[in-house]
């Protein structure tokens, strides 16, 4: 059985790592590129660094941030926000980057998905998406899985549904795919198992749970229950509830197949 994987995510503004909850009341929670070293010297199997508002802003990622990060580091790390044409993909690879996220460009423009594949393989390209439940009375029958995709941070709405999505991404060339739960973003209440799992289910590319890290019994989910092949966390770590080593030595105990140091 192949090992899972703990993947922090630093998400930026101005350059200071924030989290909130669904993208709102942020606080302030230190250097980004500090808190990158800390956790990989704590055995982080990857990174995610999210320019949070460089989409809705129109602007682009800083690249000195990422090239700051990749000195940092010597594990792999995917970077999104801010990401618009081929030439931004290749500045964040070029910066040291092993891979792009790309979320609200990609639904705008899908063939965005397979310029970068075609240009950097498909294991660069991670699709970001924001899934929110849909209930009845907002046209479910328009969204079989459930849920629809949104975008620019949660704020609008884009009438697709979140696994016919998913699946269209990957035979475009997405290599992974991470699943952000919208109504699970900084709860510390468990992941979206439902819609994390659906799209698992539906495609044959790594799928990242995204949203709602509150517990080593909430990764342990998403990775027994919905079938994720890595966990990204955050608040929980980045305000001391707990350390990547003890989730991990947690895992472990739990029969769950983690990599440990």
């Amino acid at each position: 059985m192949l090992k899972r994987r703990i993947i922090p995510c630093l998400d930026i503004i101005n350059r200071r790592v924030t989290k909130g909850v669904k993208f709102q009341n942020n606080i302030d929670l230190g250097d980004p590129v500090e808190l990158a070293r800390q956790y990989y010297e704590d055995g982080a199997d990857e990174l995610v660094v999210y320019d949070i508002t460089a989409s809705a802003e129109r602007r682009p990622i800083d690249i000195g941030m990422v090239r700051a990060v990749a000195e940092s580091v010597r594990i792999p790390f995917a970077v999104g926000g801010g990401i618009a044409s081929l030439a931004d993909m290749e500045q964040v690879l070029l910066a040291g980057a092993e891979k792009v996220s790309v979320n609200s460009l990609a639904v705008k423009n899908p063939q965005i998905i397979a310029e970068g594949a075609k240009a950097f393989g498909s294991q660069c390209i991670v699709l970001g998406m924001d899934p929110a439940a849909v209930f009845v009375t907002e046209n479910r029958h328009l969204f079989p899985s459930g849920y629809e995709i949104t975008v620019r941070g949660f704020r609008d709405r884009s009438g697709m549904d979140a696994v016919e999505w998913a699946k269209r991404a990957v035979d475009l060339g997405a290599g992974e795919i991470v699943v952000n739960s919208v109504d699970a973003d900084g709860t510390r209440s468990g992941f979206e198992l439902t819609i994390t799992g659906k799209i698992a289910e539906a495609v044959k590319v790594p799928v990242v749970a995204s949203g709602g890290a509150g517990s080593a019994e909430h990764i342990r989910d998403a990775f027994l229950v919905a079938h994720a092949d890595a966990a990204i966390v955050a608040g929980i770590l980045h305000t001391g509830q707990t350390t990547i080593a003890a989730l991990k030595a947690e895992l472990k105990s739990m029969g769950v197949p983690i990599r440990c140091r």
